[in-house]
C-alpha cells in the first residue's frame, strides 16, 4: 500500500462511515493531528462544558443542599441503570456509579471471596493491568488467600482452557479483564464464567477496555460481578467515577468491606450500627461525585443514539485498517503487531512493538500524533469509534513510520 493509495483508502472509508457524523460532536484542537489514545482518555463532547456550567449555576448554585432531596441521592443508581441498559446488557437495579475502578474492584473482590470462606484461592492473569494485580495482592495479604496466576500469550489473552486448568475446589474467585489492556485480546466472558461456575467459583470482570466499544451482555452471560471505568470509551473525563455491577440474585448475599453511610439502608437515620441497603446501593460508601457524573450522562445519550453494535462494527473497521497500515508501513522497519490478527478477537486498540518506541513519544507529540506507550516497547493505537477517523489512523501510522526512518 503506497502513501497515495492509503490516503485514498482512508478518505473512502471516512466517506462511507455511517457513524462519521458523530465526530463533529467532540471537542478537537488544531495541534492534534491524530488522537490515538481514546482507550486511555476519551475526548470530551462539545456539549459537556455547557452541561457542567449549567449544573454549577442552576443545580448546585441554584438549589444548593436541596439538590440531594431533588434527585442527587438517586443519581448513582439512575446513571447506573442507564449504563446497564445502554452498554452493559443489565437490567435495572444492578449497576451503581461511584468511587474509582480500583476501589470498586476491591469491593467486588472482597464481596466475591466472602461468598464461600472455605475457598482460599483467587485466579488472575499474570499480564493483567497493574491495578487489578495490585488489588488482588492486597486482598490476598489481608485474608491469607493464595493467588493463582495464568500466563497468557503477550499478544493474546486468557481463554476458557487456561481458566479450566487453573480453577479447582479451592478457587473462591476468578478475576479477569474482558479486553487485555496491552494486546486488546478479547476474553470470552460467557465461556470463562461458565467454567468458573462449574468449579463453584465466583467471577469478577474488569470491563474498562471494552465498555462503550464492544457489546456486553452481563445478564445474558451469567456474570456475578463486574467493574469498569467511564473515562475511556464512555468519555466521562479524567477521574470520572467508575461503575459496579452485581447480579440481582446475588446482591442480598454480597457484603462489601468499606461500610459507609451512603450504602446503609437508612443513610439519614444516623444509626449506631451499619445495616446495608437491600439493593445495589450497598456498594456505595461515601458521598458520590454528582458533578463528575454529568459528562457520562452526555456520552450515554450519544452511544444510545449510535447503537453499540454499530459502534463495534466501526471499531472492527478501524482496527483492521490500522493493522493493514502497520503491515505495510511499519513492519518493514522491524515493528511487530502485538495484538490478535483476528478482528473478532481484538478490542478497539492495536498494539505494535518496536525497540525504538520507548523514546519516541515526544517526537510524535511534536507532530501532533498522540498514541499511548506500554512497557516494555509497545505503542497502543487506541481507536475510539465515535470520535476517531480513518484519516487520523493513517496520519498517525505515517508519523510513526517517519520516526522509525529517523531512528534507523
Amino acid at each position: 500500500m503506497s502513501r497515495g493509495s492509503a490516503s485514498g483508502r482512508a478518505a473512502s472509508l471516512d466517506d462511507a462511515d455511517p457513524l462519521g457524523r458523530f465526530r463533529s460532536r467532540f471537542v478537537t484542537v488544531d495541534d492534534v493531528v491524530a488522537y490515538l489514545d481514546g482507550n486511555s482518555l476519551g475526548r470530551p463532547l462539545a456539549v459537556t462544558p455547557a452541561r457542567l456550567a449549567r449544573f454549577a449555576e442552576t443545580a448546585w448554585g441554584g438549589r444548593l443542599i436541596r439538590g440531594w432531596d431533588e434527585g442527587w441521592m438517586e443519581e448513582p443508581e439512575r446513571v447506573g441503570d442507564e449504563l446497564g441498559r445502554i452498554v452493559l446488557g443489565a437490567g435495572p437495579g444492578q449497576v451503581v456509579v461511584g468511587d474509582s475502578t480500583s476501589i470498586l474492584l476491591y469491593k467486588a473482590v472482597r464481596a466475591a471471596v466472602a461468598l464461600d470462606p472455605s475457598r482460599t484461592e483467587v485466579v488472575l492473569s499474570a499480564g493483567d493491568f497493574p491495578t487489578d494485580r495490585f488489588v488482588l495482592q492486597g486482598v490476598a495479604a489481608e485474608l491469607g488467600l493464595t493467588l493463582v496466576a495464568i500466563d497468557a500469550p503477550p499478544d493474546g489473552g486468557v481463554d476458557p482452557e487456561h481458566v479450566a486448568a487453573a480453577v479447582g475446589p479451592r478457587t473462591a474467585a476468578v478475576v479477569l479483564s474482558h479486553v487485555a489492556y496491552r494486546s486488546a485480546s478479547i476474553t470470552d466472558v460467557e465461556a470463562v464464567t461458565a467454567v468458573a461456575h462449574a468449579a463453584g467459583a465466583a467471577v469478577v470482570w474488569d470491563l474498562s477496555h471494552s465498555v462503550g466499544a464492544l457489546p456486553i451482555r452481563l445478564d445474558g452471560w451469567g456474570v456475578d460481578l463486574a467493574v469498569g471505568c467511564s473515562y475511556k470509551y464512555l468519555n466521562g473525563g479524567p477521574g470520572a467515577p467508575a461503575f459496579l455491577y452485581a447480579r440481582r440474585d446475588l446482591i442480598p448475599r454480597l457484603r462489601q468491606p468499606i461500610q459507609g453511610w451512603m450504602g446503609a439502608d437508612q443513610p439519614f437515620a444516623m444509626g449506631e450500627r451499619y445495616v446495608p441497603d437491600a439493593g445495589i446501593r450497598r456498594f456505595l460508601s461515601g458521598t458520590p461525585s454528582i458533578v463528575a457524573m454529568q459528562p457520562l450522562r452526555d456520552m450515554l445519550e450519544v452511544i444510545d443514539e449510535a447503537g453499540v453494535d454499530a459502534i463495534r462494527a466501526k471499531s472492527e473497521r478501524l482496527t483492521a485498517f490500522a493493522v493493514e497500515l502497520v503491515d505495510d508501513l511499519l513492519e518493514p522497519f522491524g515493528a511487530r503487531l502485538a495484538s490478535p490478527r483476528d478482528v473478532g478477537l481484538r478490542g478497539s486498540h492495536v498494539t505494535v512493538d518496536h525497540p525504538a518506541f520507548p523514546t519516541m513519544l515526544p517526537a510524535l507529540h511534536r507532530r501532533g500524533v498522540v498514541p499511548d506507550f506500554r512497557r516494555p516497547d509497545g505503542l497502543r493505537l487506541g481507536l475510539s469509534p465515535l470520535s476517531t477517523s480513518f484519516a487520523e489512523v493513517e496520519a498517525g501510522v505515517l508519523a510513526i513510520r517517519d520516526e522509525l526512518q529517523v531512528a534507523r
